[in-house]
């Protein structure tokens, strides 16, 4: 029997469709004093249900733990992204998927992603196409996430440029851009795992990179 695999996603929730995948999930949220946690609520954005769509249809055996961290207007803090990042050590994820960006480096957000990074946990980010750099993305040993137009449903791209060590599909659901094209790349990662649970982290990037059918940037990636 295959140990389970767990997959963290850190955004705006998930669908009730989706709640037979889903074995954790935590809202955080700021506070007059900081920041909080409790039990999540309806993806108000609709956002990260695109996104735990987006791998479990690359790794439909994969166990999600879902933080939620955005509010009805799409805006979250490095606060409550640390926050969120600390509860999915917790859980004991081998991987986390983080569609999202800011642009200010924060010691507690650096230091949240490091402490993983260190633990063991594989950390995918999505990054710009093109564009000043963002964070989680731009932290060492984080793995930097594009959309890229050239690959279909089940291709990803090693890239290795300035802005992104590897693109995936950029639509999902009717939506685009390197948030989903970070999603899709979990998805392959997590649906390798599932079959090889044994590979080692750094096994694992060597044989996305070998198994990619695209390798460098192409005019036609997409940008977000």
């Amino acid at each position: 029997m295959r140990p389970e695999l767990r997959v963290g996603v850190v955004d705006s929730g998930f669908a009730d469709a989706q709640s037979a995948s889903v074995s954790g999930a935590r809202r955080f949220f700021l506070t007059n004093d900081g920041h909080s946690d409790g039990e999540p609520v309806a993806d108000a954005l609709g956002h990260g249900s695109v996104v735990c769509e987006a791998i479990l249809s690359h790794a439909p055996e994969a166990r999600l733990c879902v933080a939620q961290v955005f509010d009805e207007r799409g805006v979250t803090s490095p606060l409550q992204i640390a926050a969120a990042l600390h509860w999915l050590g917790e859980q004991g994820v081998r991987v986390i998927n983080l569609s999202l960006g800011v642009r200010q480096d924060r010691p507690i957000l650096h230091d949240a992603v490091a402490d993983l990074v260190a633990a063991g946990v594989l950390i995918c980010a999505s990054s710009p196409a093109r564009g000043e750099p963002v964070f989680p993305a731009s932290y060492p040993g984080v793995i930097r996430v594009t959309g890229d137009a050239r690959c279909r449903e089940r291709e990803w791209s090693w890239l290795d440029s300035s802005q992104a060590d590897f693109g995936a599909a950029v639509s999902v659901a009717g939506r685009s851009g390197a948030s989903l094209g970070c999603a899709a790349f979990s998805g392959h990662l997590a649906s390798m795992l599932t079959e090889r649970p044994e590979l080692s982290n750094l096994e694992l990037i060597e044989q996305m990179r070998e198994r990619a059918p695209y390798h460098g940037i192409e005019r036609k990636m997409s940008y977000e």
